[in-house]
């Protein structure tokens, strides 16, 4: 059972949203605009938000970034079809997940179970610590440093530099990393260029010229291993 809160200005989207979740033995709270995500945030930390984007007042992805800002809690963004100028945005600000609506309730479920078990995967410590020259990534602290400095890593770019590391010299599709990094066996490519391009900006000496996380023409991505 997981501590959900639900963000969305529709009545409607958001009783179904939370019926759905609470017959699937989550507790949920529900809110209609930005401002009372963020105060029912500081007031109790959720263990996961589903949070629309066309909000009054402050919009989603104003408040998926202060939520970034004060704390890696998963977010599931709802975005309107065809969004997907709005999805990229989202996705860059560090969102695990989004749904098109409309959407089946029960899609919606299944998505927050992956994305609640992934994080509790994560939390799970090993004592496994993967080096490539400068870069150090510490998968029992959940931490990556590139010449002893932190690296400001959202959860979903972690889980992409642990896996490419890890795998280093092995050129991996679009959609093998969907799968074999977030575990989703459909979902929308651009998910992955997005986190490339943002894990790039992290790991690169010129991002615009990668030597680490190289492009693998008609294929996908590899890691160069220094």
């Amino acid at each position: 059972m997981a501590d959900i809160l639900v963000v969305d200005d529709d009545h409607t989207v958001r009783e179904v949203v939370a019926s759905y979740l609470r017959a699937g033995g989550h507790e949920v709270a529900e809110v209609a605009d930005g401002e009372a995500a963020l105060a029912a945030m500081r007031a109790r930390r959720a263990d996961l938000v589903v949070l629309d984007l066309m909000l009054p007042g402050i919009d989603g992805l104003e408040v998926c970034r202060r939520l970034r800002e004060s704390g890696d809690v998963p977010v599931i963004m709802l975005t309107a079809l065809g969004a997907e100028t709005d999805r990229i945005m989202g996705l860059g600000l560090g969102a695990d997940d989004y749904v098109t609506k409309p959407f089946s309730p029960r899609e919606l479920v299944l998505r927050v179970d992956s994305v609640l078990r992934r994080a509790g995967q994560r939390a799970e410590p090993t004592d496994v610590v993967l080096t490539d020259g400068d870069l150090v990534v510490d998968t029992a602290r959940h931490e990556a440093t590139r010449a002893g400095q932190p690296l400001p890593l959202t959860v979903r770019e972690f889980d992409l530099l642990r896996f490419l590391v890890a795998n280093a010299g092995t050129a991996w599709s679009r959609d093998d990393l969907l799968r074999e990094v977030w575990g989703w066996s459909i979902g929308d490519q651009s998910t992955v260029t997005v986190h490339v391009r943002r894990l790039r900006e992290k790991v690169e000496t010129d991002p615009t010229r990668p030597a680490r996380l190289v492009t693998v023409w008609g294929v996908g991505y590899r890691w160069e291993a220094s």
